[in-house]
C-alpha cells in the first residue's frame, strides 16, 4: 500500500467526498458521472472501503436515512490523508484490455468470431467517445478545466482504440 495508507479505490472515495456527504449509492452515482471514463470501481469495492475508510477516522458516518442508507462525510484526517495520497507518485499504468487479450489469441478464433468481436468492439468505443466528448464539453462549459482534461485521457484513449481496431488483422 501507498505511504498514504489508502489505495486508489478508497483515495478516489475520499475525493468524492469532498463535494459533501454522500451514501454508498450516491458514491456509485458520482463515481460513474465523474470518474467511470478513466476509472473503475465497483459497487463491491465502494462498499467494502467504507468502513475501513469510518474505521480508520477517514470518513464519519451521519444519521442513517430512507431504507437505512448511510451517509458517509469526509474527517479532517480524511482530508489529510486525501491530500498525502495526491502528493505520492501514482506508480505505473496497468493496462488491462479484454480485446487486446481477445486479438492475441486471434488464430483461434473462427473468422466470425473475429468479426463480431471487431465490430461489438468498435460500436462501444464509437459511443464510448461520444458520451465522453459530451462530459468533456460540459464540463468546460461549467469551469471544471481538471474534469475536463482527465476526460480528455478517456477521448484519446477510444480514438486510439478506434485506430488501432483499424488496423487489426481480421484472420
Amino acid at each position: 500500500m501507498a505511504e498514504s495508507g489508502v489505495n486508489p479505490t478508497a483515495a478516489a472515495l475520499l475525493g468524492l467526498l469532498h463535494e459533501g456527504p454522500m451514501t454508498g449509492g450516491q458514491l456509485m452515482a458520482a463515481a460513474e458521472r465523474r470518474l467511470a471514463p478513466y476509472w473503475s470501481m465497483t459497487r463491491s469495492q465502494v462498499y467494502r472501503e467504507l468502513p475501513v475508510l469510518a474505521e480508520r477516522g477517514f470518513v464519519r458516518l451521519g444519521k442513517p436515512g430512507p431504507r437505512m442508507s448511510q451517509p458517509y462525510a469526509i474527517t479532517a484526517a480524511g482530508k489529510r490523508t486525501f491530500s498525502k495520497w495526491l502528493a505520492e507518485n501514482p506508480g505505473r499504468d496497468t493496462i488491462r484490455n479484454p480485446i487486446a487479450l481477445r486479438i492475441a489469441f486471434g488464430n483461434l478464433h473462427s473468422a466470425s468470431q473475429l468479426k463480431n468481436l471487431y465490430a461489438s468492439a468498435n460500436e462501444y468505443h464509437t459511443e464510448a467517445l461520444a458520451a465522453v466528448r459530451e462530459q468533456v464539453k460540459n464540463a468546460k462549459k461549467e469551469g471544471d478545466t481538471y474534469d475536463a482534461s482527465a476526460l480528455e485521457f478517456a477521448v484519446a484513449y477510444h480514438k486510439a482504440a478506434l485506430s488501432w481496431l483499424k488496423t487489426a488483422p481480421v484472420g
